[in-house]
């Protein structure tokens, strides 16, 4: 009963047991491995991290070498113990065998070596790739047409495949790791705001950021010098557009310092005399204005201040009329948050927190702005700001007083200029 045969038939069992666990192992690791942390260790010279690099490119045909290669020794093993314990114990072999290959196969081809390869997922996954290389090679051939087979099945039943999608792009996994380390404490929530603001930046366009037309503070070209310096002065602005006859014509973009400068010299300079202020005209300080489409990325435009070395543009919409403008400092605040210096107004934060946890918002403020604050989730894919969203949701635009429930919040309007909704109170529901 125990001779040679019986022997190499249970040697042959452990072998493929031990084959059957690298590749549960192998698929797990190679699957859990962080590309990123791969990336950096070959970067560093590590092969087998370049290796597994390589592998996890088609993680279909991946997959489904490992998964070949597994099933293979999976059932050879399971035939060979029934065929040993049935020549052992008679026909309740079979059941026996059953039961003994079922707490081998989960315990030691199964659960330990997914466990370990779990923990240990990048170094696992450079130590195996060498060898998974070899079989994924070997494998290839039969492996694509099986690919093919499924897909026609799958197409039969009316879904369709494509091979080259990848299930997460880069940013949303990204983003969930972040949102992920900052709901278990790892991550603060300022550190995941910043590095989502700027993976942000060509997704958004400068009119969802920009200062809008009504807000604009300009200087008009036939105003009377002192008018023009005194108007500088009282500006809490370095960089003003200066109009000529009309808002709409803008001539110009004037530095307060050129400004300065050039009054100066036409006051205590060498050729100053009593009228030449009065012959001062401030297009000859000007500088030529920078106009940009509403459309253009953040990230685009944040290239675009770099290469021409200023930090101002005056946006425009496809027929060329004025709709705001947009400096360097808006778009890096969509990375660090509110930048304010000493010349900004004080107590300008547009949040404050009332009674019975309402928040009271500045009609104008972005709905970006409002979720980086308050981590709501409000959605702002039909409006860019707090007001533009109850007019979309409301459909009309509301009077004081008026009380709206949408997206899980109350919405009470409690100020109204003109055709402008000013204030708003704001309570989760």
């Amino acid at each position: 009963m125990f001779d040679a045969t019986f022997w190499i038939t249970t040697g042959s069992i452990l072998f493929l047991l031990v084959l059957s666990g690298f590749f549960s192992g192998s698929e797990t690791a190679l699957t859990a491995a962080s590309r990123g942390k791969l990336r950096a260790q070959a970067d560093k010279g590590s092969k087998g991290a370049q290796l597994a690099l390589q592998i996890t490119e088609d993680n279909e045909r991946l997959i489904g070498s490992v998964l070949l290669g597994n099933n293979m020794v999976n059932i050879l093993a399971a035939s060979l113990a029934t065929a040993l314990f049935t020549r052992v114990f008679g026909e309740s072999g079979v059941a026996l065998a059953t039961l003994v290959m079922t707490l081998l196969v989960l315990v030691f081809a199964e659960v330990l070596p997914k466990t370990y390869a779990i923990t240990n997922a990048e170094s696992a996954a450079s130590l195996v790739a060498p060898v998974i290389k070899v079989v994924v090679t070997v494998f290839s051939p039969v492996v694509g047409a099986v690919r093919y087979f499924v897909r026609g099945i799958l197409r039969i039943f009316g879904v369709q495949t494509d091979p080259d999608s990848h299930i997460l792009a880069v940013r949303e996994e990204i983003a969930g790791a972040l949102y992920l380390g900052h709901s278990e404490g790892v991550v603060e929530k300022e550190d995941r705001d910043r590095i989502l603001g700027a993976l942000d930046l060509g997704e958004r366009a400068v009119e969802e950021i920009m200062l809008h037309r009504s807000q604009i503070e300009m200087l008009d070209a036939g105003l009377d010098p002192e008018e023009l310096l005194q108007q500088c002065l009282n500006s809490p602005h370095t960089r003003l557009p200066v109009f000529k006859d009309d808002p709409d014509n803008i001539v110009g973009v004037v530095h307060a310092k050129d400004l300065l400068r050039a009054m100066h010299k036409l006051m205590f300079g060498p050729d100053a005399s009593a009228k030449g202020l009065a012959d001062f005209d401030i297009l000859d300080v000007a500088m030529e204005p920078y106009f940009v489409p509403d459309t253009t990325t953040l990230d685009d435009q944040m290239r675009q201040f770099l290469r021409r070395r200023t930090h101002f543009a005056l946006v425009v919409d496809e027929y060329g009329s004025i709709e705001g403008l947009i400096t360097l400092e808006d778009i890096l605040e969509e990375i660090v948050g509110e930048i304010t210096d000493e010349f900004d107004p004080d107590a300008e934060h547009p949040i404050q927190k009332g009674k019975d946890n309402n928040f009271v918002i500045d009609g104008a403020m972005t709905l970006r702005d409002l979720n980086r604050a308050t981590d709501w989730n409000l959605p702002d894919e039909e409006a860019n700001t707090v007001a533009g969203l109850v007019i979309h949701e409301a459909q009309m635009i509301p009077d004081v007083g008026q009380v709206f429930s949408f997206h899980g919040f109350r919405f009470e309007v409690t100020g109204r200029d003109g055709n402008r909704i000013t204030n708003l109170k704001i309570r989760p529901l």
